[in-house]
């Protein structure tokens, strides 16, 4: 799943995880949708932009975490910018590589 309110960012993403042999179940660009994919969908893990719009990433990250699905944030900002409680998490910082994209979320699933 991918979550990122820039369009041609989650495309890029898309695009991205598909080459490297995912299947995205469902993308969302704000907290509401994607609390409702989390809810209805299966999937592997998550990437996370940290903030949507004007909205922190923090209730999604909740609900992945009590779902038990791995997820990695992408975002333009630094980790002192994450959720306290999902510091831990593995972070790519904007723009990315994309072998980079691909080996952290790997890690984050294994």
């Amino acid at each position: 799943m991918i979550v990122e309110d820039e369009l041609l960012i989650a495309m890029a993403l898309e695009e991205i995880l598909q080459d490297a042999g995912a299947t995205i179940v469902g993308m969302a660009g704000c907290v509401v949708d994607t609390l409702a994919l989390i809810e209805r969908e299966d999937f592997g893990a998550a990437v996370l932009d940290a903030r949507l719009d004007d909205e922190r990433g923090t209730t999604i990250a909740d609900a992945l975490e009590a779902s038990a699905k791995p997820f990695v944030f992408h975002s333009g900002y630094g980790p002192e910018h994450l959720p306290p409680q999902h510091r831990h998490r593995p972070l790519l910082r904007k723009p990315s590589d994309p072998a980079a994209i691909v080996r952290v979320l790997c890690n984050a699933i294994a």
